[in-house]
């Protein structure tokens, strides 16, 4: 079953344009691949050279940080929404 994948305006043009896409696939590494396939060029973008998630990219499935829940390992329920979201730097001089 397809679960969505919400996806910040950074990456939105590696998906076409789209704001949230749907993939399928149990384990969050099985999502990205899924729509690797589909827009060729994705992983890179959200994987460093050795397949981790990037380091200013944070990854949520439902409320979970995917990070401390398995990283590309980390199971994602059927009805699960998973979020990925750039980590914002900077701030008050």
């Amino acid at each position: 079953m397809p679960v969505t994948v919400r996806l910040p305006g950074a990456l939105r043009d590696a998906v076409g344009g789209d704001n949230k896409v749907s993939a399928d696939g149990r384990t969050l590494g099985e999502i990205f691949a899924d729509i690797e396939r589909r827009h060729p060029g994705f992983r890179e973008r959200v994987l460093d050279e050795n397949g981790r998630l990037r380091t200013y990219v944070n990854v949520y499935i439902g409320e979970a940080d995917a990070r401390q829940s398995g990283g590309l390992d980390a199971p994602v329920p059927a009805d699960a929404e998973v979020m990925v979201i750039p980590a914002m730097a900077g701030g008050w001089r």
